[in-house]
C-alpha cells in the first residue's frame, strides 16, 4: 500500500480521464455562491515533475497528457483540463503535470475548503509543503483516507465532493471502498462522491462496477476509457473507469459528445473504446 508512487503514472490516459471529470465536477459546484467541501482520500504528493526519474522511467504521460498537449482541435471540457495543465506550466513546455489537489485548489473559492489524505511519508511532506502550510482552506492529514473520511462527514457546508482513487494494490482495497461508500452515503447522502479505478484483468476490477451499482443509489454515472484491447498474457492496464455518485446533470451530455473524440486521440490499438451509463431518480 505504502510503496505505490502516483509520480510512476502523471498524466497517463487514466489521469486525462480522472481530471477532465474532475473539472466539470468542480465547476458545477463553484456555479453557486454557497460553499462546498472538497476531500481527496488519496491525494498523492499533488503536482509531479515530468521530466523527473519516475516520470521518464514509463513515460506514460506522453500517451497521455502528451496526446493533447499540441492539439488545436479540443472539444470544450478536454480544452478545459488541457487549459488548467497549461496553467502550471506557465507559457513553457510541458514539464509538470496538476494532481488531483492542485486541481480543487485552483477552483476553490475564498468559502470552500479543501481535505486532502496521503499516506505516503515522502509524498505527504510533498503535499503538506505545497498545499498545508499557512493555507487556512486545506488540512493535509498523514492518515488513511478510508479510515478517517466517515468523520467529515457532511461537512459543514453540507456540499461537497469526494474524490476516492486509491492505487488498488491491495485486494482488500475494493472491499473497503464498498464498505466506505456505504457508509458515507448513510451520513451525506446528497454528497456527490467521485470514484476511479482501474481496468485490469483481475475479477476485483471486473467486479467492482457491479458491486457500486448494487449499492441502491438513486443518482449515478459510470463512464469507461479503455485505450486498448485485452493483452493475450491478462498484464497491464487497458484503461479505466470513473463512477460517480450523484453527479450533476450536465455530465451525461458532455462525455457523450467528448468520449469519442477522446477514445481517437488516446488510442493504442483498435480495441481501444469507451462505454457510457447513468441512471437518475
Amino acid at each position: 500500500m505504502l510503496s505505490y508512487r502516483h509520480s510512476y503514472h502523471a498524466g497517463n490516459h487514466a489521469d486525462v480521464l480522472k481530471h477532465t471529470i474532475l473539472i466539470q465536477l468542480l465547476r458545477y459546484l463553484g456555479q453557486k455562491e454557497k460553499a462546498f467541501c472538497v476531500i481527496d482520500t488519496h491525494a498523492g504528493a499533488g503536482v509531479y515533475a515530468l521530466d523527473s526519474v519516475h516520470a521518464e522511467k514509463l513515460g506514460e504521460y506522453r500517451d497521455g497528457i502528451g496526446r493533447l498537449w499540441e492539439r488545436q482541435d479540443l472539444p470544450p471540457a478536454l480544452a478545459e483540463y488541457v487549459a488548467q495543465v497549461r496553467e502550471l506550466n506557465g507559457d513553457g513546455p510541458l514539464r509538470h503535470y496538476p494532481g488531483s489537489p492542485w486541481l480543487a485548489k485552483n477552483a476553490l473559492r475564498e468559502q470552500d475548503r479543501l481535505r486532502l489524505f496521503e499516506l505516503h511519508s515522502t509524498d505527504f511532506r510533498t503535499l503538506d509543503k505545497n498545499f498545508g502550510q499557512g493555507n487556512k482552506q486545506t488540512i493535509v492529514y498523514a492518515d488513511d483516507g478510508f479510515a478517517k473520511l466517515k468523520a467529515l462527514l457532511p461537512p459543514a457546508s453540507r456540499r461537497g465532493l469526494t474524490l476516492i482513487d486509491p492505487s488498488y494494490e491491495m485486494r482488500e482495497d475494493y472491499a473497503r471502498l464498498i464498505q466506505v461508500l456505504k457508509e458515507a452515503q448513510e451520513r451525506f447522502p446528497i454528497g456527490t462522491y467521485a470514484v476511479w479505478y482501474p481496468i485490469l484483468s483481475k475479477p476485483e476490477s471486473r467486479q467492482l462496477p457491479h458491486k457500486l451499482k448494487a449499492l441502491g443509489l438513486a443518482n449515478w454515472l459510470h463512464v469507461t476509457l479503455s485505450v486498448r484491447g485485452p493483452s493475450p498474457d491478462g498484464i497491464g492496464m487497458q484503461g479505466s473507469g470513473m463512477f460517480i455518485i450523484n453527479p450533476p446533470w450536465t455530465l451525461a451530455q458532455t462525455l457523450q459528445a467528448e468520449m469519442p473524440w477522446l477514445v481517437k486521440a488516446l488510442a493504442a490499438d483498435p480495441g481501444a473504446g469507451f462505454t457510457l451509463e447513468h441512471v437518475s431518480s
